[in-house]
């Protein structure tokens, strides 16, 4: 294999795509960027050409999501009154969710993500404004728990293999037992199927 790009694809996208294994595998502390460069038989320097520190190529993976979720904060913002909020939010988050099972796992539950998603303000305060509009149907400490619940229980449970299940019955469990959990009851017009 070359030293400086592995065969097929980009470089840049080979190495997000190791970086995203090996995450999954030992956690974002646990993956140095010399383990990633050795994954794809590639030079570390070969690796700095396109991220400066394991914490640039992290954000890269991130960033899209992250983009994503704004979109689907400012959907849920526009609804009228807290239910349909909630509701907005939480068929979006679980679209957002299933649409990228390999990464939720890692972006919500690894300690790594966590530190660096401290040192930016602005996407902690997305999250925020995500939780509040779960909680919306609920007021209080109450629907502020029932929020976190939610969020962790989608984030986690779209990184586990159920046998096969497909993404449109996993987007229909994950919602039905979000609205159980807030307390929602589905809409009158209830589309079960993820927002396009």
């Amino acid at each position: 294999m070359n030293a400086s790009a592995p065969a097929g694809g980009t470089t840049r996208q080979k190495l997000i795509d190791a970086a995203i294994e090996l995450f999954r595998r030992h956690s974002v502390a646990g993956t140095s960027l010399q383990m990633i460069s050795d994954e794809l038989g590639l030079t570390k320097s070969a690796i700095y050409h396109h991220f400066r520190t394991r914490d640039e190529l992290l954000s890269t993976i991130m960033e899209p999501v992250i983009d994503e979720l704004a979109e689907r904060v400012q959907t849920a913002e526009a609804q009228r009154g807290n239910r349909a909020q909630a509701e907005s939010m939480l068929t979006g988050y679980v679209s957002l969710a299933v649409a990228h099972r390999e990464l939720f796992p890692i972006l919500s539950g690894d300690p790594g993500v966590a530190d660096l998603l401290r040192q930016q303000p602005h996407v902690a305060a997305l999250v925020k404004r995500q939780a509040d509009l779960l909680a919306g149907a609920e007021p209080g400490v109450s629907g502020q728990v029932r929020a976190a619940i939610v969020m962790a229980g989608i984030s986690a449970a779209v990184g586990v293999d159920f046998n096969g299940i497909d993404e449109r019955e996993l987007y229909d469990q994950l919602v039905t037992a979000g609205r159980r959990t807030l307390g929602l009851k589905p809409p009158r017009t209830a589309n079960l199927r993820p927002p396009s």
